[in-house]
């Protein structure tokens, strides 16, 4: 069975460990109540360590009606499920902007669309299978510290957690098309 919720990849990650696995994140034991402490931060950190395909969703901004007080002309609602912004854009193109409060603020006229690329908190179940590897071997590394009491095996399971990363991120680039190199600009020098 995929480990496709919380439950299942704090058991798989204790299962690495040599630990017995859990049945819910309120069973009264300590792997329960680690696994429960630190799930959703080490989920949220994995998710944002990346631009992953998987968790990457598009939204067009609400312009709000109160303008900022500072540098900039517009301010725009970021979407409720947002975890990290990667970019704006209008019409398709990037433009500059920074983010207050859960709210963008950039220089944009009341006709302009933004559309905000963002990551969001993917549910586990749409995760793939090398991203749920790499966060198991992560919670297994929090496991061998707080359960387990043993540096050396937390210090491995860090390892292969950042191995297994490195190995998701390579995995998940390949779903989009690859961008071509601009080479104009290098042969026009090369010929002067």
């Amino acid at each position: 069975m995929p480990a496709n919720t919380p439950i299942k990849i704090c058991s798989r990650a204790l299962i690495l460990i040599g630990e017995e696995g859990i049945a819910s994140f309120a069973d009264g034991t300590a792997q329960s109540d680690v696994a429960d402490a630190m799930y959703e931060d080490v989920a949220r950190a994995s998710l944002t360590n990346s631009r992953w395909r998987f968790a990457t969703a598009q939204s067009e901004l609400n312009r709000l009606v109160t303008a900022p007080d500072g540098r900039y002309s517009a301010a725009y609602q970021l979407p409720g499920d947002i975890l990290m912004l990667s970019a704006v854009t209008v019409g398709g193109h990037p433009i500059k902007y920074d983010t207050y409060s859960g709210k963008v603020f950039c220089d944009a006229s009341p006709t302009d669309v933004l559309v905000a690329d963002y990551i969001y908190r993917a549910d586990e179940a749409d995760w793939p299978a090398y991203f749920t590897i790499a966060v198991e071997y992560a919670m297994a590394s929090v496991f061998a510290v707080s359960i387990a009491r043993d540096s050396q095996l937390s210090q491995l399971m860090e390892q292969k957690a950042q191995f297994n990363m490195i190995q998701a991120r390579r995995l998940d680039s390949q779903q989009q098309t690859s961008r071509k190199l601009n080479t104009s600009r290098f042969i026009a020098q090369r010929r002067s």
